[in-house]
């Protein structure tokens, strides 16, 4: 079955009302960090956990050449609960569903708000290009970039597979104000949800997965929640290679791991305890390519040229480092700063943007398009001139 996309409102901070957000922004921050001063350890401790496995029955999620989203997400969120209760057999571990069956967004909320969850995990897999690889953790917030609305946009359209959703969500706003309003209101979740966020992420590093961050974007799942929670996007599933590791049990085992000594990590951050019993961890690591030195690329640099610039660094990077893999990478100094582009496009400004997006898919979230005249860098500004004149 094919989801359609909602008719959810596009917010973007790049529009008419960026100054406006961009003080709301300072305004959550400053009030964050206020409140993780004298925050300290939660009294009575982590007593209930509650595990959302994403999609299910009638709304599959996304997909790859074998695995299905609502199928991964599942054995992920079973293993994970198990982990739980074996280590902490006195917190109540509550699942959203155990089986595959199709749960509405606003029923998985209320299940945690019942439960008088501490900590709501939503566990998902993501989708997009085949060549998009790696882990990212949201918590609710205003998403930063198009790539991040892409997924806020694909995990709120299962709303059309429910029934009576306009009367159900009629009071779900979605605007920047809304979501800044609520970032207030529940600031100390919100710092406890990235506190968790960052401690997942730590744990996915270390059994190689490449870590996308910590992001925000305004899931309905994480609306109406009322404790900290986070929504986990395991990997690629369109990528074969990503699809391989999730969709197999050693890599949802290896996952489901890692999200339990996050859980270990957070509890104990907030209980004040230190984690017992706990076996030497081993890092798993991607392997790297040998760093031999490559000559430089300087390859079509005449005339006007866009690149997307991915890197910088105050010392050389090898060429050929693991994470340019499959890319074509140019470097320049400034300033006794070492620069990293990809891509060639001549006179294409439109086709660097387009670049840059996708390239942001793959986890360079801060690329950018820069310019270059004759191999010498250009102001984008003096570029588009420049280009005009052509």
């Amino acid at each position: 079955m094919r989801l359609k996309r909602t008719k959810l409102p596009k917010f973007k901070l790049f529009e008419k009302n960026e100054q406006k957000l961009h003080l709301f922004a300072w305004v959550v921050l400053f009030l964050v960090s206020l409140n993780s001063y004298g925050q300290g350890p939660i009294k009575h401790g982590i007593k209930t956990v509650v595990i959302d496995a994403g999609h299910g029955g009638k709304d599959p999620g996304c997909h790859g050449s074998f695995a299905h989203e609502k199928i991964v997400c599942l054995e992920m969120a079973l293993k994970l609960g198990a982990k739980i209760k074996a280590k902490y057999p006195e917190i109540n571990v509550v699942y959203t569903r155990t089986t595959d069956v199709f749960v509405e967004l606003i029923d998985r909320a209320n299940i945690a708000n019942k439960a008088n969850a501490d900590l709501f995990i939503c566990i998902h897999a993501n989708a997009g290009s085949s060549s998009a690889y790696g882990t990212e953790t949201y918590v609710l917030g205003l998403h930063r970039t198009e790539a991040q609305q892409r997924v806020m946009e694909r995990e709120n359209s299962i709303i059309v597979l429910e029934d009576d959703k306009g009367a159900k969500y009629k009071d779900f706003d979605l605007s920047p104000d809304a979501i800044i309003q609520l970032q207030l209101q529940g600031s100390v979740y919100l710092n406890h949800s990235i506190e968790f966020a960052e401690y997942l992420q730590k744990e996915f590093k270390k059994i190689g997965r490449y870590d996308r961050g910590v992001k925000q974007a305004g899931f309905l799942v994480l609306y109406k929640t009322t404790m900290p929670s986070v929504l986990i996007e395991t990997g690629f599933l369109p990528n074969p290679t990503e699809e391989k590791f999730i969709g197999s049990s050693d890599g949802q085992e290896k996952m489901s791991s890692a999200m339990f000594r996050a859980f270990e990590n957070y509890k104990s951050q907030m209980e004040g305890k230190p984690v017992s019993n706990r076996p030497a961890e081993v890092l798993e690591k991607t392997p790297e390519p040998k760093t031999t030195e490559q000559p430089i690329q300087v390859a079509d640099s005449s005339g006007l040229v866009f690149r997307v610039q991915i890197e910088t660094s105050d010392r050389k990077v090898a060429l050929n480092a693991a994470r340019f893999k499959g890319l074509e990478v140019f470097e320049y100094e400034e300033n006794n700063i070492f620069k990293y582009c990809t891509g060639t496009f001549k006179n294409d400004l439109s086709g660097a943007k387009n670049y840059k997006n996708e390239l942001i898919e793959k986890g360079f979230n801060h690329a950018f398009v820069a310019a270059f005249l004759n191999g010498e860098r250009i102001s984008i500004e003096k570029a588009i001139k420049l280009a005009e004149k052509k």
